[in-house]
């Protein structure tokens, strides 16, 4: 009996360290850079700031836009998005004068950061051109993230002890 019990034990501990950890996708604002391929009138890719606050089960996000070398656009794109368990989709869009685009972004968290592909789908003086964009966000340690009241509420009791 007890030789069937060690196997158990050893058969749990194989599976869980071949397991992939999985990430806590937490109510935090992540914070990473998105990486989008060359429009024809952009120079060169462009690697610009996104910033995505995550809420429960919803999701909200500022993406920073810069069509030439100099200053960010005045308008950054936005959008909102839906966490399924380790997955997050998020859809946004950005206008200004006559151009305008759609975006979409997708991936999975693991550990504290999520991986994002995704498209936006640009209009400009009646032409369409879909480029492709890969980012990845990552959240604060723990320890940093803002308690809420309720906790803070309580650290606050257990000092005064």
């Amino acid at each position: 009996m007890a030789r069937m019990g060690h196997a158990v034990l050893a058969a749990a501990t194989v599976l869980a360290v071949s397991t992939p950890v999985a990430g806590q996708v937490l109510d935090a604002t992540y914070r990473g850079t998105m990486v989008c391929d060359k429009l024809p009138f952009t120079s060169d890719k462009m690697r610009e700031a996104i910033e995505v606050t995550i809420s429960g089960a919803t999701a909200r996000y500022s993406h920073v836009v810069r069509l030439r070398n100099a200053a960010a656009e005045a308008a950054a794109e936005q959008g909102t998005g839906k966490i399924d368990g380790q997955k997050i989709d998020l859809q946004g869009s950005w206008k200004s004068g006559g151009r305008q685009y759609e975006a979409k972004y997708s991936g999975s968290f693991v550990r504290r950061s999520a991986k994002l592909k995704g498209t936006q789908t640009w209009t400009d003086a009646g032409k369409t051109v879909v480029r492709s964009c890969a980012g990845v966000i990552k959240r604060p340690l723990k320890p940093f993230l803002p308690r809420d009241k309720k906790q803070a509420a309580a650290g606050q009791e257990i000092v005064a002890r």
